[in-house]
């Protein structure tokens, strides 16, 4: 149903508690699009203040399902300064989800929060970033002893299991691409297009020491045809490791003369120990993306001649093949596949449509010829650019569960949970 095409010749073809419904939810008969039905909601975090847990490839929840982390800020429609503080914490889904606070973070971004998690491979263990004084670290606390530990290095994405994790420079982030990275440090590279002693670390974090595996200057000297832009200056974003630990995939990005206010894109894989990198995805048009396994990457991408148009396809790593994914919407969204069915269901998201700024929240069935739109989100307008809130879907561990962040409910931003039951099972 989904050939296999060389991407060169672009030959693919295009193609608990008691829960309430979904404020606003429509259904629609499926001959006039994706088939719809109002997956059951509950909102489980609540005002005055804000909450959001932030990107949709990290474990929201533990392992048993019964916490799901969350950030909490007392403040919107703003950028955060170096002195503003987050609360972290999780909420008890079995007893009237209720707050337990966990501690508090400086080193934050409304789009990913500050990458709070579960520690793969821990039944207890969550980590988030923070500020200490002049650098950013990074706590790990056992949330049943209290007891914590700090790693004098911050991290993006850990490993499958839970030894280590690898992380860009949130000081050039911020600077570059706001909402992303850190307030409170400036990037001391601020001025150099392409520095030696910066780009992607290894963290252990066991040892708490960390190793530069692969520097702005490296990627550099791999150019792309025709080369680089006049003035291009470098950075990377959205770093996630394979299922098995032994590759992690990044984006490089780079804004010249000739991209202006925007930036070209590109996905390169690289081993663990930053040998060996691969340009997965050489188009400049990548956006979000997710592992299947470990040799295939689920991204939205450019596609067809000269990657004019941009189609959901699955990319196999040190190859320059891809599949397209029949039925997924053709615009840009945050996918997962959903745990315990990998094999079956994509789970996504949309950004806000127009004119009424919905999004929506959708499952693609693998197996069968079904999209199905679980639940449609309002985002009022003063939730825009860097402090937008995307739903960024994401499930528990037994693929039950979504949770997704949305201020639809009229509180503020909010966190919720959606049974996806009705429609998987």
């Amino acid at each position: 149903m989904h050939p296999r095409v060389n991407r060169r010749t672009f030959l693919a073809r295009a193609a608990a508690a008691p829960l309430l419904a979904a404020p606003g939810f429509v259904r629609r008969a499926a001959a006039a699009g994706p088939e719809e039905i109002a997956a059951p909601v509950r909102t489980i975090t609540k005002g005055p203040k804000g909450h959001w847990f932030g990107y949709y490839d990290k474990d929201q929840f533990c392992p048993t399902g019964r916490f799901a982390l969350s950030n909490e800020v007392d403040f919107e429609h703003r950028s955060p300064t170096g002195d503003d503080v987050i609360r972290v914490g999780m909420v008890d889904l079995q007893d009237k989800d209720r707050w337990i606070e966990l501690g508090s973070s400086r080193a934050w971004n409304w789009q990913q929060g500050c990458m709070l998690q579960w520690v793969p491979g821990s039944a207890d263990e969550v980590l988030w970033n923070d500020r200490d004084g002049d650098r950013f670290v990074c706590h790990i606390k056992a949330v049943r002893s209290g007891k914590t530990r700090t790693v004098p290095h911050p991290v993006y994405a850990l490993s499958p299991c839970g030894a280590w994790g690898v992380a860009p420079d949130f000081r050039r982030l911020n600077d570059t691409r706001p909402g992303y990275g850190y307030s409170g440090l400036p990037d001391p590279n601020r001025d150099v297009l392409a520095p030696e002693d910066a780009g992607i670390w290894k963290v252990d974090l066991k040892s708490g020491t960390q190793s530069l595996l692969f520097s702005f200057a490296d990627i550099a000297k791999i150019e792309p045809p025709g080369g680089y832009s006049k003035g291009a200056k470098h950075w990377f974003n959205h770093l996630l490791v394979a299922p098995d630990g032994q590759r992690f995939v990044f984006l490089h990005r780079w804004a010249g003369e000739a991209e202006g206010k925007s930036w070209k894109t590109r996905m390169l894989s690289v081993d663990a120990d930053g040998k060996n990198p691969y340009v997965l995805i050489p188009s400049g048009k990548v956006s979000h993306f997710v592992w299947r396994d470990p040799q295939h990457i689920l991204a939205y991408a450019g596609f067809g001649p000269d990657a004019k148009e941009w189609r959901f396809q699955v990319f196999k790593d040190l190859t320059q093949e891809a599949t397209v994914v029949d039925g997924m919407l053709p615009v840009d969204g945050h996918c997962t596949y959903v745990p315990k069915r990998k094999d079956r269901w994509i789970l996504c998201d949309t950004y806000p449509d127009k004119p009424n700024r919905n999004q929506a929240l959708y499952l693609r069935d693998l197996q069968s010829d079904r999209t199905v739109t679980v639940g449609r989100f309002h985002l009022p307008p003063e939730y825009k650019g860097e402090w937008r809130c995307d739903l960024h879907p994401r499930c528990n561990r037994d693929g039950t569960l979504a949770c997704i962040d949305s201020p639809h409910s009229g509180a503020g931003r909010q966190v919720h949970v959606i049974d996806l039951r009705p429609v998987i099972d």
